[in-house]
């Protein structure tokens, strides 16, 4: 702040300056000799202010017809001085609070971004645990069908495989094709143990003395007899019997071999029929005849 006291006791003596400046100048203009020196003061005088004074850095800028800061005008003067670094201060503070939003947008799409990219993460994890649980249970379902398919296989398989059970000898007296009661009390009893199964088929081999057709024929009607009694009595289904008529062939053995071949005389053929009991493999497996 400028002191207006000293301002005042320090006028008075600048104006005395000032006038006294005034009559020296006039004084020595009036003791010039002539023109020439006149000339040659003028043009000194010109050249010297022509050219222009150095300027003391050191010393503080010097204004105003006081020859420094007009103290009446000094704040219209800091005001001049500070306009344009106002200006920039204004074009930084605006440049700051634009970079400041920008940031600002930047980080709000950042995060944005981040969350739509996690939850299309939490998205496609989910997917995938579904599309595992749904692998899983194909995996179970192909491994039942592959059980099926297989228990099928063998089921298919064993449809045709029998093995032979029991066997009974229904034996005929000679010269007659009728059965005794001792022999319908056989077959009874076979067809009892067979009531409610399924799998199961009665293989009959018949046996007649007699050489040709004639042995051929003979055994025929007693394969006829002993199936006419089972259907009739005993209600044994026709398609669950199969018959073989084979004269006087010789019989075949438990080994597979014949008779004749086992013995070197020549073996006598009665008249009888070979019932034998063959029940599907499928029943020894799992305890039931199959349908």
């Amino acid at each position: 702040m400028i002191d207006i006291g000293n301002v005042r006791k320090f006028l008075p003596s600048q104006i005395a300056l000032v006038a006294l400046a005034a009559t020296l100048s006039l004084t020595a203009q009036a003791q010039q000799p002539d023109a020439t020196a006149n000339t040659v003061t003028t043009t000194s005088q010109n050249s010297a202010q022509n050219t222009p004074p150095l300027k003391d850095l050191s010393k503080p800028a010097r204004e105003g017809f006081w020859g420094r800061v007009n103290p009446f005008a000094r704040k219209k003067w800091v005001r001049h001085q500070l306009e344009p670094v106002e200006g920039q201060v204004n074009e930084l503070n605006e440049v700051n609070a634009k970079n400041s939003q920008d940031i600002k947008d930047v980080d709000q799409r950042s995060q944005a971004g981040i969350h739509r990219a996690q939850s299309a993460a939490d998205a496609a994890s989910q997917t995938a645990t579904a599309a595992g649980q749904q692998a899983e249970q194909a995996n179970g379902i192909a491994g039942q069908a592959t059980s099926k398919l297989n228990q099928l296989t063998g089921t298919i398989n064993g449809l045709d495989q029998y093995t032979q059970k029991e066997t009974t000898t229904i034996a005929f007296r000679p010269g007659q094709i009728t059965l005794s009661d001792d022999e319908k009390k056989e077959l009874d009893n076979i067809a009892a143990n067979l009531k409610g199964k399924q799998g199961f088929v009665l293989e009959m081999t018949a046996y007649a003395p007699g050489s040709g057709s004639m042995g051929i024929l003979n055994s025929r009607r007693l394969n006829e007899v002993v199936e006419r009694y089972l259907v009739t009595q005993d209600d044994i289904p026709v398609y669950r019997m199969h018959a073989v008529a084979l004269g006087n062939a010789a019989e075949q053995t438990a080994s597979g071999t014949t008779d004749a071949a086992v013995s070197s005389k020549p073996v006598r053929v009665t008249r009888h029929v070979e019932v034998r009991l063959m029940e599907n493999t499928l029943a020894a497996t799992d305890g039931t005849t199959p349908r």
